[in-house]
């Protein structure tokens, strides 16, 4: 494993002689626009890993994706390498048809510390909750960025992250009532303690993740990506373009319907994933949104 390979597989060609929040954020950028948020390994028959050198192997050689304990621990990886002062937390991710959070910490992130300033980095979201620069942790202020505005919110030592958006254009009025749509302006994302984690803490929520029949991701087929001005997002044979901002105040999201043979050469043009096996889409209706 190393820096050189990584930076190629992103695209990264800045300075790396500074640790500072400008550099993290570039280096950041250039992941979450390279590397998708995908769980297609659990709908090709492969099994999902946290090896960290299998998670390089996956994502850097064989040009994948992962989820958040894949992308976020490489990420971690990469940046305790630069000098970052970097750690992993875990969040309870919040399910919007219960309004509740998850029992189980499933989520992983990253912690940064720059100048006495922490920071959560998080590129293992997706979609329009995918934040695009480093967060700082700060409670009650807002933190506008391409995707919406962002904001930490503290109480009791625990933090909450929500995400407000923009109005939705949908040219495509089939999809207006889609379940992938998000219907609130305001959105609860996940809640999360400053309590160190370490990998090892995701194993058994790896296993459960890939194997439940009760797991989103079980249910559904994801793979979405990063662009310089919103995300693309594959879910089941439903492919969908979002682009922020493109009037004021309002996000244009555009809905197509795939057929079973243009999946493998969509994952090609849009994401740039080249599957070893065979995909078999699935789109269980559920809990989550774009």
């Amino acid at each position: 494993m190393n820096l050189e390979e990584y930076f190629a597989r992103t695209g990264y060609k800045g300075s790396l002689e500074k640790q500072d929040l400008e550099t993290l954020t570039d280096i950041f950028q250039h992941h979450i626009r390279a590397v998708p948020f995908e769980n297609l390994s659990i709908h090709c028959g492969e099994k999902i890993t946290l090896e960290l050198e299998q998670v390089y192997n996956k994502i850097v050689r064989r040009k994948r994706g992962g989820w958040c304990m894949e992308n976020n621990q490489l990420l971690g990886w990469v940046l305790k390498h630069l000098g970052y002062d970097a750690s992993f937390l875990g969040a309870y991710v919040f399910n919007p048809h219960q309004n509740a959070y998850a029992t189980i910490m499933t989520h992983l992130l990253v912690k940064v510390v720059i100048d006495g300033k922490a920071y959560i980095v998080d590129g293992g979201f997706g979609v329009s909750y995918q934040m695009w620069q480093p967060m700082e942790l700060v409670s009650g202020k807002d933190q506008p960025q391409a995707p919406g505005v962002f904001r930490f919110t503290e109480k009791n030592a625990i933090w909450y992250l929500e995400k407000m958006r923009r109005k939705q254009y949908i040219p495509n009025q089939n999809f207006s009532n889609s379940d992938l749509l998000e219907k609130k302006e305001c959105r609860k994302v996940y809640m999360f303690s400053l309590e160190p984690r370490t990998v090892e803490d995701f194993s058994f929520q790896c296993t459960y993740l890939q194997t439940s029949p009760d797991s989103l991701f079980t249910k559904k087929s994801i793979c979405t990506l990063q662009t310089t001005d919103g995300f693309r997002a594959l879910i089941g044979w439903t492919l969908t373009e979002t682009t922020y901002n493109y009037k004021e105040n309002m996000d244009l999201v555009e809905f197509v319907t795939l057929e079973d043979e243009e999946v493998e050469k969509t994952l090609k043009e849009k994401f740039n994933i080249t599957l070893d096996r065979k995909l078999v889409p699935i789109n269980i209706k559920g809990y989550y949104t774009i």
